[in-house]
């Protein structure tokens, strides 16, 4: 039986990453972008030449690198992207007695997670799927990751766009203090390449696939060098600034998949202005909410969707321009991947983290959303 009469104090024990097989560079998205602007332009000559349709700029790995700092992504396929004719992944479809794809990169995330703590799935109460884009309704991908990995109790899914991870967080937290679980997995498989417009030059090089996993448990059976969780911190306010239609009335309101809006969308520079003063003053709150302050902070694992972004975060929290050493960059190599990111920046840079130290994980988005995460090295 799982005492519920005591707070326990809870950390994050161990994180696992799943990296897609291909990578797909900015000079390989920009060729296969411009041979496709240069068809739909042909075909549309006589319209542009009137001035009733405008003509599809070209694009650039300059103008991407500048614009996002990002200079390649992993994929679950490349092909489908790549080709003029196609610009979208060829994902192939899985009958139901098979594992489906986002399960197959969640439990290959989890068992990284579950290796690096040296747990086994009987030491796991539950597992919370939490990312920006379901495969599908139900049943829950959490379940059938559960189920797959052998883990009794329970498993559900959540999404808060890209702060599905840090929202997830919070929920395992709880349950783990409360003591209604020992430890819970929160698994983040985000393919994202599906649910971009690649063939729209503002967005067509923001997002990438991967998987992230976490393991949060009681701080008193994780393993040496864990996070303790000293505190999580929530914030949403609703925008259409970014955002995606489709869902399952699409059909029924006659819809087509390639409508604009049934992909995703996002007014950039109104984002910018309005989420990261929002983001700097969140994580400045918290911290103050527990006595502490950003410049006693040894690190900032912020949400990974463009460089801008987390340099003025960076700028608003510490009063300086942050180095790569206070808050790391990855997307440069992964791109954005929703909720995953601050989860690949803190999986890859948190070992020379010394004990006592402090630090803190925040992730930005749709909705808007905002979550928080400050954690004390053990």
């Amino acid at each position: 039986m799982i005492g519920r009469n005591t707070m326990h104090r809870v950390a994050i024990s161990r994180t696992g990453l799943y990296i897609p097989p291909e990578t797909i560079s900015n000079a390989e998205l920009v060729n296969a972008f411009n041979q496709y602007a240069q068809q739909e332009n042909a075909t549309h000559a006589a319209d542009i030449e009137a001035g009733t349709r405008q003509a599809i700029a070209m694009s650039s790995v300059e103008f991407i690198e500048k614009a996002s700092g990002i200079k390649q992504r992993y994929v679950m396929e490349k092909t489908g992207i790549l080709d003029p004719q196609r610009m979208r992944p060829r994902l192939q479809f899985r009958p139901d007695s098979e594992l489906s794809l986002m399960a197959e990169i969640g439990v290959a995330a989890a068992r990284d997670a579950l290796a690096r703590a040296g747990k086994e799935a009987l030491d796991i109460d539950g597992v919370i799927c939490a990312c920006a884009n379901m495969q599908r309704a139900y049943p829950a991908l959490a379940i059938e990751i559960q189920t797959a990995l052998g883990i009794k109790g329970f498993g559900f899914d959540m999404n808060v766009a890209c702060s599905s991870a840090t929202f997830a967080i919070e929920m395992a937290v709880n349950a783990v203090k409360c003591g209604s679980a020992r430890a819970i997995l929160v698994v983040n498989p985000e393919i994202t390449s599906p649910h971009l417009a690649w063939k729209d030059r503002d967005c067509h090089f923001i997002f990438g696939d991967v998987c992230t996993a976490i393991l949060v448990e009681r701080l008193e059976n994780a393993p040496s060098g864990s996070f303790e969780v000293l505190g999580t911190r929530l914030l949403t306010t609703f925008s259409n600034n970014i955002r995606n239609n489709a869902g399952y009335m699409s059909a029924s309101e006659d819809r087509s998949p390639t409508d604009r809006d049934q992909l995703f969308y996002q007014e950039g520079r109104k984002v910018f202005k309005e989420v990261c003063p929002m983001a700097a003053e969140h994580i400045t709150q918290h911290l103050a909410e527990h006595g502490l302050v950003p410049s006693g902070m040894r690190r900032f694992w912020l949400h990974q969707a463009n460089l801008a972004m987390n340099q003025f975060i960076g700028r608003k929290l510490l009063g300086r321009e942050a180095t790569a050493d206070d808050a790391p960059v990855i997307l440069d190599e992964f791109a954005n991947t929703a909720s995953a990111g601050s989860i690949i920046a803190f999986h890859r840079h948190h070992e020379d983290v010394k004990t006592g130290e402090l630090g803190v994980i925040c992730s930005f988005g749709a909705g808007y959303s905002i979550g928080s995460v400050v954690l004390r090295r053990t």
